[in-house]
């Protein structure tokens, strides 16, 4: 999956501290990151190198501490900088979803990680209570109000990710109105006063109208495309298989035979290894 980096080791103490010139900078601008692509693997830029594009004053005075893989240290540039420069000498925007695709899968999961948190950044710059400012706290990763003191941590979203089975086959489905078209499994956020179990059963039945039993966890997966902290789910169809199709959220939702199931390994999403798993006859 795409968090397995291994022998690369991501850390996410809130160690901030100045930077050092083999570090690295990312930058976002929306949905997009700015990295340089040479054939089917991906670099983000060091502060070295930067120093040539951007005013060395503001580059070393603004930026935000991350995370570290190894030894090195990764930071947010300031959406502010002119990266021009950067441009000029092959670097470009590209849709985070490059990084489903592309290599090595440290960066690519740096990559990710690193824009999850810039967006938490991006819309937590005022105080929900009382409006103002929000500053950066020194000894962890939060943002402090000094008006009122409220205290905001980054969100993370519980969803499971759910294999319903039937003796020999899985239930796939294709999502409704999103630009996924690909075969996944049925999936939802848990609910306020909602187990993770309950959470399955009521998706379930809300997605495609079956009851389950024996539900029994897999694995869970940091998802920074959504925010998301993904739980894998295996579980028994309990009843009558016949379908009732959420038109709102599924185009689609079918039974496979175990070996006919239309998907191939990509080793980056809990989603893809929980259906690879039942197909190759392991769950």
């Amino acid at each position: 999956m795409i968090q397995d980096i291994t022998p690369y080791q991501y850390k996410n103490e809130y160690t901030p501290g100045p930077p050092g010139k083999k570090d690295i900078l990312l930058f976002y601008d929306g949905q997009k990151a700015l990295l340089l692509k040479k054939e089917e693997e991906i670099a983000f830029p060091a502060f070295e190198e930067a120093e040539a594009y951007i005013d060395r004053d503001r580059l070393y005075q603004e930026y935000t501490y991350l995370f570290s893989v190894d030894d090195t240290r990764f930071y947010l540039g300031n959406p502010a900088f002119c990266v021009d420069g950067l441009c000029a000498i092959g670097y470009t925007w590209e849709d985070i979803r490059i990084f489903r695709s592309m290599g090595p899968k440290h960066l690519c999961f740096a990559g990710i990680t690193g824009w999850q948190l810039h967006r938490w950044y991006e819309n937590h710059r005022y105080c929900g209570h009382c409006k103002s400012p929000l500053k950066k706290d020194e000894k962890e990763r939060m943002l402090l109000c000094p008006q009122c003191g409220n205290m905001v941590y980054p969100r993370i979203s519980p969803a499971v990710i759910i294999a319903v089975t039937h003796g020999n086959r899985l239930l796939m489905s294709k999502y409704a109105q999103r630009e996924y078209k690909k075969y996944a499994l049925l999936a939802g956020f848990t609910e306020i006063g909602e187990t993770l179990e309950e959470t399955v059963e009521r998706e379930v039945m809300e997605e495609v109208g079956l009851r389950v039993k024996n539900i029994t966890y897999y694995k869970s997966q940091p998802w920074s495309f959504s925010d998301t902290l993904l739980m894998g789910f295996f579980c028994e169809l309990d009843g009558e298989e016949e379908i009732t199709l959420d038109e709102e959220e599924l185009a689609l939702a079918e039974w496979f035979e175990r070996d006919a199931i239309p998907v191939t390994p990509d080793d980056i999403s809990l989603t893809n290894e929980m259906i690879m798993a039942f197909k190759n006859n392991e769950r």
